[in-house]
């Protein structure tokens, strides 16, 4: 009976902390990703790569016939008014809400980002998953991933609507 009386106070000061605790901003239930660069200059180093490894392929062209070099400047331009990115919609699953956005440079998927996806293990495993296998299917007619079913389908509405706005 004398110890009842310590290890009972003990106990409530020890649950005290666990009560009190609220999860930070990290464990919301919700991951985001930055999907543009906040710096304009930024994003235009970043597109400027992708067209001028393009400009051997068709500078080669060249000698075959005249005139080549207006075009490929026009090409250069073209491609890079032609990359855009295009968001899909919110898709609430039983885990969370899934969005994502493209990048296309003309009509090939260059990159996928997950804007909004459930903050949980399988979904943070799976998230690079989905984004290769979007990536070489070039399409949302990719498999679901294997314990993140809920988010992989989330996931292949909101690719499949990015790509219906983006058309």
């Amino acid at each position: 009976m004398k110890r009842a009386i310590p290890v009972l106070a003990l106990s409530v000061a020890g649950l005290v902390p666990v009560w009190l605790y609220s999860p930070g901003a990290a464990h919301e239930g919700e991951l985001t990703e930055v999907a543009a660069p906040e710096n304009p200059q930024q994003q235009q180093t970043q597109a400027a790569p992708q067209t001028t490894s393009a400009a051997p392929t068709t500078t080669g062209a060249a000698p075959k016939t005249t005139g080549a070099a207006p075009t490929t400047q026009q090409q250069q331009t073209q491609q890079q008014a032609q990359t855009r990115n295009v968001s899909g919609p919110a898709v609430n699953t039983s885990e969370g809400t899934v969005q994502v956005q493209i990048t296309l440079q003309g009509n090939k998927i260059t990159d996928v980002k997950a804007l909004r996806a459930p903050n949980s293990e399988p979904t943070r495993m799976a998230l690079p998953i989905l984004k290769q296998e979007a990536l070489k299917a070039q399409s949302a007619d990719i498999d679901t991933v294997s314990g993140a079913t809920a988010t992989s389908e989330g996931y292949k509405k909101s690719l499949q609507g990015a790509l219906d706005g983006a058309r």
